[in-house]
């Protein structure tokens, strides 16, 4: 079974491209998505130990947590610690299960995989790109999204250029859905021929 990892910053369309694998009938496991669950789960209690007030109703309030990460930056390696273990964990028994089954190719869609160190996890890389001004706009377009708030999330994030140069693969979405489509049927067609 190969293991592809799938990455890129905020606002290039790594979900988008995701969903375009999925399409395809490779296996998604979506970090974010383990992440929304975690937070309704397991991760809760924690993240309210280490952030009071960040949750409501046994759910973590994301708008208050990241409220919380504003005003101290230097939380997020705490939110981390709480979070990622937890993550890897999913991750490994997504691919268990599927190795066991004998699928012949899975996505780990990981947004800060190579932050995280998750390359080694990995038998291949692609990350997704994209100009940044599109980038900019994309982000800015979101609801109760800032400059700022941009910012700091990019100030977080490896450099757009040196994932690029880490990728075994690389999808630019800029160039609209039909064009990163035909990329990733690329990807798709090289990893299993």
């Amino acid at each position: 079974m190969i293991i592809l990892g799938l990455t890129g910053s905020i606002g290039m369309g790594k979900s988008t491209t995701a969903a375009m694998f999925a399409d395809l009938g490779i296996l998604v496991n979506d970090a974010d998505a383990v992440v929304h669950d975690l937070y309704r789960g397991e991760a809760m209690a924690p993240i309210e130990a280490e952030f009071p007030g960040t949750t409501q109703n046994g759910v973590v309030d994301r708008v208050a947590l990241s409220r919380a990460l504003a005003l101290n930056p230097g939380g997020f390696r705490a939110l981390e610690a709480i979070v990622h273990p937890l993550v890897r964990a999913r991750e490994a028994g997504f691919v268990e299960e599927h190795r066991a089954k004998r699928t012949p190719l899975v996505v780990l869609d990981i947004p800060l995989l190579f932050e995280a160190g998750a390359q080694d996890w990995v038998d291949k890389v692609v990350v997704v790109t994209c100009d940044p001004e599109i980038q900019r706009q994309r982000v800015l377009a979101r609801p109760q999204m800032t400059v700022e708030k941009f910012e700091l999330i990019l100030a977080r994030q490896m450099p757009d250029a040196e994932k690029r140069a880490k990728a075994d693969y690389i999808i630019d979405t800029g160039g609209g859905i039909d064009s990163a489509r035909a990329q990733v049927a690329t990807v798709v067609g090289d990893i299993l021929n």
